[in-house]
């Protein structure tokens, strides 16, 4: 057996700190009080090893600065009224079509005492102080109030079932001679103009 070279342990392992890794490779063992080099193109001399299936001269590596990467910031949400949170079938109980038939024009007037307006749903209440003092069509109502026409129906239809509004329905086309009201047109007009 030969003697070992001078740092190294009794078969031949290196000393840690004595100049060799801990593949053998001269020149890359750290000693007390030495820094790592940082793991990148500074450490291996700023190339590339060439691939051994496809050849070719080692290429440099091109300078970076190293990538720090962060998940994308969503935009922040518009300030703007979004509108209900509430599914709308929700609010109509599952329901799709009213008690009784509502026409888009029709106007709704409301005169309810604050006593009773706290019961009612939220929904309800929206309707009915949109509607007190001012008379709306059903139209108006699920614009303003950005509900779907649908609901909108359903909603002033329990409203009027329960006594809380009034509906005053357009007169039918025999009545006026199969020509629309003008004083109804004045006011959807007029309803829109303010839209």
């Amino acid at each position: 057996m030969t003697p070992p070279d001078e740092g190294q342990g009794q078969y031949g392992v290196p000393y840690p700190g004595t100049g060799h890794d801990a593949f053998g490779t001269p020149g890359h063992g750290l000693g007390y009080g030495q820094q790592a080099t940082p793991p990148g193109p500074q450490a291996a001399g700023q190339y590339r090893t060439p691939h051994p299936q496809f050849g070719g001269a080692a290429q440099p590596f091109p300078p970076q600065a190293p990538a720090y990467y962060s998940a994308p910031v969503p935009p922040e949400p518009e300030e703007e009224d979004a509108g209900p949170l509430i599914r709308p079938f929700a609010m109509t109980g599952g329901r799709t079509r009213p008690r009784y038939e509502l026409a888009l024009e029709a106007l709704v007037s409301a005169s309810v005492d604050e006593a009773r307006l706290a019961t009612l749903l939220p929904e309800h209440q929206r309707i009915c102080m949109l509607c007190t003092g001012e008379v709306k069509s059903v139209a108006e109502v699920s614009a303003l109030l950005s509900l779907p026409l649908g609901v909108a129906r359903i909603l002033v239809a329990d409203l009027a079932e329960a006594g809380l509004v009034a509906i005053h329905q357009p007169a039918a086309g025999g009545e006026s001679g199969n020509q629309p009201d003008v004083t109804l047109l004045e006011r959807v007009l007029s309803g829109l103009r303010k839209l």
